[in-house]
This record gives C-alpha cells, sequence and structure tokens, in this order.
C-alpha cells in the first residue's frame, strides 16, 4: 500500500533537507581552520569586522582577543603555544626584538602594494643584520606636534619667537607654564626628541649597509654637547621644567594656564572637545630641524601561526588584506591616527590628525633594535635631571653620563 504525500508531508520533509544541509554546512565553516588575533580594547571592534569580512571570503574563523597594547610584545614571549596568537598588532620599535627571537615571520608585499606606503613605514617594520626582512604591516602613523592656542599666543615661525611668547605667558600669572610638555619623575625620552634632535643629538647611527649602528651611540654627540648650554639656558629661565608630567601639562593647557602643549594624536578628541582655537605645527627648529620621533603601528604574523597549522591564512590576512586601502581607512577611523597606506590617507578626511601629520614631517622611525630597550630610561633621566629647575646638574655632563650609562648596557 502507497502512502499519499500531502502537501503539509512534502512541506516537513523539505524543511528537515533544508536544515540538515544548514546544519552540515554550519558544522563545515564551525570547523574550518581559525586565526587568533590579539588587538586593544580600542580596535578590537574595528579589527573583528574586518577579519570577519576577510575570513567569509576564505572559509576560515577568527578569535579576535582583547590585549592590553602594551603588554603584548612582552606575553607573546611567554605565552602558552595553545593560548598564542596566530597575528598581533604592534608598535614598530617592537620589531627588532621580536624578529631576534623568533617570535615573529617576514611578511612579504608586493611591489604594487609597497608602492602604496611611505618608505619609513616599510623600513619602520624591517629589521636584519646582513639583509633586512619585512615583519610587519604599517596600517598607522602618529607622532608629537607643538599644540598652540591661538587665543592666547601667535604661531610662533621660530624658535627664538616660540620662546619669547611662552616665557612671556608664564610671567602673566603665578601657575602659568611656557611650554607644557610632559616629564614627571620616570622623565620621557619621547616627548623631549624635538628639543633633543633640534640640538644636534640622535640616537643610533647608521652603518654603510643602511642598518641602525648601536655602537654608534649619539646621546652625546659633539654637536648636540655643542648646543647643550641652551639646555642650562631654558631650565633657568623655566621655559622648561621636568616636575610637568602629562596630566599637568593637559589640564595646563585645557585651562588656558599654558598657550604650548606638546603631544599627539590621541589627544585629538580632547582637543576637539575643548571649545579652545588651536593649531599644530612641528617645533620650531632649533640648530637643527626639530624632528619628532614617528611611531608606526602595523600588524605582524607570528611563529605560532605555523604552529596552528594557519600560516598561509595568517600570511595572507596580513600582506594581502590589512594591507588595502579600505581595511587601512577603517583602522584609522577607529583609533583616530593617520593611514600608513598612502591611498587610504588621501581619502581620509580629519583635519586635527592632518596637522599632526605634518608635525611629522623629517621625522625619525623610533629605532626598532633590541638595544633601543636600553636607551629610554637614561636618556629620559638626563633631560629630568637638567630640567628639574633649582639644583639641576649641567646638561653637558649629564648627557655625557647617560651616554657612557647607555654603552655600558649595550656592552
Amino acid at each position: 500500500m502507497k502512502m499519499k504525500r500531502t502537501p503539509a508531508l512534502l512541506a516537513l520533509v523539505a524543511v528537515a533537507i533544508l536544515a540538515a544541509v544548514a546544519g552540515s554546512v554550519k558544522s563545515a565553516v564551525a570547523a574550518g581552520p581559525t586565526i587568533t588575533i590579539w588587538a586593544d580594547a580600542d580596535r578590537k571592534t574595528a579589527v573583528t569586522q574586518l577579519a570577519n569580512a576577510w575570513a567569509t571570503a576564505r572559509g576560515a574563523n577568527v578569535n579576535v582577543v582583547v590585549h592590553d597594547f602594551g603588554k603584548i610584545r612582552d606575553d607573546l614571549g611567554t605565552v602558552a603555544a595553545a593560548d598564542a596568537p596566530d597575528v598581533i598588532m604592534g608598535a614598530h620599535d617592537w620589531t627588532g626584538q621580536l624578529a631576534a627571537n623568533g617570535l615573529v615571520q617576514p611578511v612579504v608585499l608586493s611591489a604594487a602594494t609597497r608602492g602604496q606606503f611611505p618608505a619609513y613605514t616599510l623600513n619602520a617594520f624591517s629589521y636584519g643584520t646582513a639583509v633586512k626582512k619585512l615583519y610587519g604591516v604599517p596600517t598607522q602613523i602618529e607622532n608629537i606636534g607643538l599644540v598652540v592656542n591661538t587665543s592666547l599666543a601667535k604661531v610662533p615661525t621660530s624658535f627664538a619667537m616660540l620662546e619669547k611668547e611662552a616665557l612671556a605667558f608664564k610671567k602673566k600669572k603665578a601657575g602659568n607654564l611656557a611650554i607644557a610638555v610632559q616629564q614627571g619623575t620616570n622623565g620621557d625620552a619621547y616627548h623631549m626628541y624635538p628639543f633633543f634632535s633640534g640640538l644636534g643629538g640622535y640616537v643610533f647611527g647608521v652603518n654603510k649597509a643602511g642598518n641602525l649602528d648601536p655602537s654608534d651611540i649619539g646621546v652625546a654627540s659633539k654637536a648636540f654637547l655643542k648646543n647643550a648650554k641652551l639646555v642650562d639656558k631654558w631650565n633657568k629661565e623655566g621655559l622648561i621644567n621636568s616636575k610637568v608630567d602629562s596630566s599637568t601639562a593637559q589640564n595646563a593647557f585645557l585651562k588656558k594656564q599654558a598657550a604650548f602643549w606638546i603631544t599627539g594624536p590621541w589627544n585629538s578628541d580632547t582637543l576637539k572637545t575643548s571649545g579652545l582655537k588651536f593649531k599644530i605645527i612641528q617645533l620650531p627648529k632649533i640648530a637643527y630641524p626639530s624632528v619628532p620621533f614617528l611611531g608606526v603601528q602595523g600588524f605582524l604574523v607570528t611563529k605560532y601561526a605555523a604552529t596552528h597549522g594557519v600560516e598561509s591564512l595568517a600570511q595572507d590576512f596580513v600582506a594581502n588584506y590589512i594591507s588595502t586601502p579600505s581595511a587601512q581607512a577603517a583602522l584609522a577611523n577607529a583609533s583616530g591616527r593617520w593611514p600608513a597606506n598612502s591611498k587610504a590617507g588621501a581619502s581620509f578626511s580629519d583635519p586635527v590628525l592632518a596637522q599632526f601629520g605634518k608635525a611629522g614631517k623629517g621625522g625619525v622611525p623610533m629605532p626598532n633594535i633590541p638595544q633601543m630597550n636600553s636607551v629610554w630610561t637614561d636618556l629620559g633621566q638626563a633631560w629630568v635631571r637638567s630640567t628639574k629647575g633649582a639644583g639641576a646638574a649641567k646638561a653637558a655632563a649629564s648627557f655625557t653620563a647617560a651616554s657612557r650609562a647607555i654603552a655600558d648596557k649595550i656592552g
């Protein structure tokens, strides 16, 4: 006896078949390869959206893990393989240490893609004692600039003009600062770098092969020592004071107790909502151009991608997807940093970030070799000792001592 196939029965069968197919497809996708990415909380949403779009086209999965940005480099060296990321967000100056320790893999960009990035951004993620290799794709650029409250002071066209205006403002009222630049007890060699470069200082020279030379330390270079008396002068007149820390500098500028503030794009939103009229420029030339350190952030493929069997996927995500103008523009919008990709920058409109970008002209990428870890503390403390007001050390002696201490640490 044959069963009568009613429309209702056929519908139930069809639904069951579709459900089974959908379930098998879902299982196939879920069972597909997964790459794990470490990103900070601020950019987690943007990275997740980008990674999911890439993964959907590749039949893969992504697991974006929020990780404190400041701990990514060190934690990568201690994490268990099972919990390790395949891709990380990172700062370019981590490159040397990570590459030397074998924690990251080289990436390869096509000539067309390389042409979309300023050379220094690629150099920033390149490392090698003999042959340089690219270890990361740059995504964002940042540097500090001189923010001028244009209601309180004129935009200086020379350092002499800046010095005159800043000191005149300081004398107007007790509690005013001349130049709000952060140092504090621990020092801040990064924020002081434009003054350092403007006096002829540098951190490491470059050898004939074009690589950073840790044996050539310029913390007490002849050019800097020749101009070191200017630091003593600034200390005596109160142009710079090492007692000023980050919050003091920011509050003074926002409360109109400082007409000049040295800061970076991380304070863009603060500036935009401050209600103040301002302009951002590069610190004017002292004896030499007062260029800032340049920071470049990007994505790197870790050694664990190979361990997890997803090396080709991780390479594809970083080299072929994160490098695109659309991906870079999305990250720029999420993080408030200028995109490294020039095509993305051409379509990215943010007047404050653009001013910071111009203030970075001619800047020096922070050295990305492991020996840089031996520089920060002593260079920052040299500034602290020389600009703490009463009882300050002479700059020539302070920086000479710092240079020796750095050389000893590097060995």
